[in-house]
């Protein structure tokens, strides 16, 4: 298991990261430290992503996930170290990435067809109905297609439920054939069911492009049976490994820097505090730390902005 940063354990190296077998490097954080509003988010932190893993992003309000996510994208730099994608240095705009923000809520009312919002993603800078080229047509076909998306292309927003706009984000996402797609809380506001249908549309998106995908979560279990990897935040800590090393006891102690208990009960995991269920007291106060909240989606070309767990990688190392 990887944990660095700030209280980690005198025995965890918070150096250079430590590559996880199989494939190659997709996101490389090497000794990083990221700072927000004066407070530490992460601190002295190393960990690499490996091309073909899902990684569910958890942690406490207020812990990082999504200034993590917004640093891969080159919206927040790091106060030290460096952060890699396909080895290179992060940059704005970066097409390798794929984004979906957090704060969602104003497709709602939005009567602007299915297609033509998709669309819109292939030019951050030009909004309204965008007049596409053919190469960037075929490219939202083969998007809507990965997704299952056809039917509900024709359909305006409006007439969407929050899992089918997903089904259209995601889309999005996948514009211009990103290798790593950063999802920041993808099941914010969604019932179980379109829960579970959007991780499972992810994961079978992830599985069949082979690309990396971090998937930020309030919750663990939805992903539970789709995860590779957990990487938990929190007191500017970081740890990295499978559900079983990083889900217990005395690290999440570490991570909320309070005693915290972890029940298994029918296949499902619960994080305690006391007798209070700390992912679900974390939602319901969410806001985010600062920058968290991104109102419009744009993809990388043009970023302005169940059972138990199966080990079945066996990445295991140390951040």
């Amino acid at each position: 298991m990887t944990s660095t940063g700030r209280n980690a354990p005198a025995s965890a190296p918070a150096s250079a990261p430590t590559r996880a077998s199989g494939g190659a490097p997709v996101l490389e954080l090497d000794h990083v430290t990221l700072e927000l509003g004066g407070r530490t988010i992460l601190r002295d932190t190393g960990f690499v992503v490996n091309q073909g893993e899902f990684i569910g992003v958890l942690g406490p309000n207020g812990a990082g996930k999504t200034t993590l996510m917004r640093a891969v994208l080159g919206l927040v730099p790091a106060s030290q170290g460096v952060i890699r994608v396909l080895g290179q240095p992060v940059e704005r705009g970066n097409a390798s990435i794929g984004y979906m923000p957090q704060t969602r809520s104003a497709l709602a009312g939005r009567r602007v067809r299915g297609r033509d919002f998709v669309a819109m993603a292939a030019d951050g800078h030009r909004w309204g109905l965008p007049h596409a080229d053919a190469k960037t047509r075929a490219d939202v076909e083969r998007v809507l297609d990965l997704v299952g998306g056809r039917k509900l292309a024709e359909r305006p927003l409006s007439e969407l439920s929050g899992g089918e706009r997903q089904r259209l984000l995601l889309a999005q996402c996948l514009l211009g054939k990103p290798k790593l797609l950063l999802l920041d809380e993808p099941l914010i506001s969604l019932d179980p069911h379109h829960q579970k249908s959007v991780v499972e549309l992810v994961r079978n998106v992830q599985r069949e492009l082979g690309i990396a995908v971090l998937f930020s979560a309030h919750e663990l279990n939805p992903l539970l049976n789709s995860l590779d990897r957990v990487l938990y935040l929190g007191s500017g800590v970081a740890a990295l490994g499978t559900v079983d090393e990083v889900i217990t006891r005395p690290v999440l102690s570490r991570l909320y820097g309070s005693p915290i208990d972890v029940m298994r009960v029918n296949g499902r995991i619960f994080v305690m505090s006391g007798d209070v269920e700390v992912e679900k007291h974390d939602h319901e106060h969410e806001h985010d730390e600062g920058g968290g909240h991104s109102h419009s989606h744009s993809h990388g070309h043009s970023h302005g902005h169940s059972h138990q767990h199966d080990s079945r990688d066996g990445h295991t190392h140390d951040v």
